[in-house]
């Protein structure tokens, strides 16, 4: 057991360490901007990388935003369960995420898919329909990058595909688009 303990912090480390550093700051540079011009901020993803995703609105929404003294217009799409229940029962599972962009999405704003297999239906048809209509689109996913990462303006691809490193080093990231803010908030100007 010990072995394998060690191993997987050996995988672990090595798909924190793909982690593409200069594509994370221009994430950050990309939230500043949003934050600037009063942009919405779209975060989703199932499973695992929801519960990241309904994390980093958390955490963006809540904590950077108190440090900056302004409010990041973060929205994880993952958690108004009746909206969602309704669209995928209405229409279907794929459009659990569109269908609140269609509502709420504007040219401008900024749309955060998060799959490990960048195939996910949902966050696919989510962020073209955001491509389609103007907003800046962002995938985090895992090494088979998927059609997510055929369709995002910008791409951070984790260089793993077993889903637990993958989510850990992914939740990385999205934390340190929180404390960039959170602990530089002068950033934020």
């Amino acid at each position: 057991m010990k072995q394998w303990i060690s191993d997987y912090i050996r995988a672990q480390k090595a798909a924190h360490d793909s982690i593409p550093v200069d594509a994370v700051a221009e994430l950050i540079e990309e939230l500043r901007r949003a934050l600037q011009q009063e942009r919405q901020i779209f975060v989703f993803g199932n499973g695992g990388s929801a519960a990241n995703a309904s994390h980093f609105a958390t955490d963006l929404g809540k904590g950077a935003s108190d440090k900056v003294g302004r409010r990041f217009r973060v929205l994880s799409l993952n958690d108004n369960v009746p909206w969602m229940t309704a669209l995928s029962n209405d229409y279907s599972y794929e459009d659990v995420f569109v269908g609140q962009l269609q509502n709420y999405g504007r040219p401008g704003d900024v749309a955060i898919g998060v799959s490990v297999s960048g195939n996910s239906p949902n966050c696919v048809k989510a962020l073209q329909w955001a491509r389609e209509h103007g907003l800046r689109t962002v995938a985090l996913v895992g090494a088979k990058r998927g059609r997510m990462a055929e369709i995002a303006e910008r791409v951070l691809v984790i260089n793993d595909t077993h889903y637990g490193r993958v989510e850990d080093a992914q939740m990385g990231i999205l934390h340190m688009l929180c404390y960039a803010f959170i602990e530089h908030p002068d950033w934020a100007k």
